[in-house]
């Protein structure tokens, strides 16, 4: 008994792992593509990888640590200070990853979100799935 439990827990740990890398590399398309324009083809799919894994944690790092050390001091209102520096560490990342400036980092993360929205309508028509979908209308 004990062994079919463990065996549905690693199954669903290794199904958990796999959509999570499938996840990742399907985000990762858009930033790739939005890279590869704004940097003039140089960007590469290692790159976009590079970028949205280290993109969120390096986001949730510094929301937390101004949060904590903020927040201790100014109280809520340091919520916005972090949302604000964690954006910035955030395109940073991309600045980083891609090896570009402020301004194509920037550039890199609209165009990136813009695609995604394209791709996922395009998507949502052809399967009739969409991601999230009470944002985006029914074709």
């Amino acid at each position: 008994m004990i062994f079919n439990t463990v065996t549905i827990n690693l199954s669903n740990l290794l199904v958990t792992i796999i959509g999570l890398l499938i996840l990742w590399i399907v985000v990762s398309i858009p930033v790739w593509l939005a890279g590869k324009a704004a940097t003039g083809g140089s960007a590469t799919f290692g790159d976009a990888l590079l970028a949205t894994l280290a993109g969120p944690i390096v986001y949730f790092i510094v929301n937390l640590v101004v949060d904590l050390f903020l927040g201790a001091l100014i109280g809520a209102t340091a919520n916005i200070f972090g949302y604000i520096l964690a954006l910035i560490a955030w395109i940073w990342v991309f600045k980083a990853s891609f090896q570009t400036g402020w301004l194509q980092a920037i550039l890199i993360a609209v165009m990136a979100w813009l695609i995604f929205i394209v791709l996922s309508v395009v998507i949502g028509s052809l399967f009739g799935v969409m991601y999230p979908s009470p944002f985006f209308p029914t074709i």
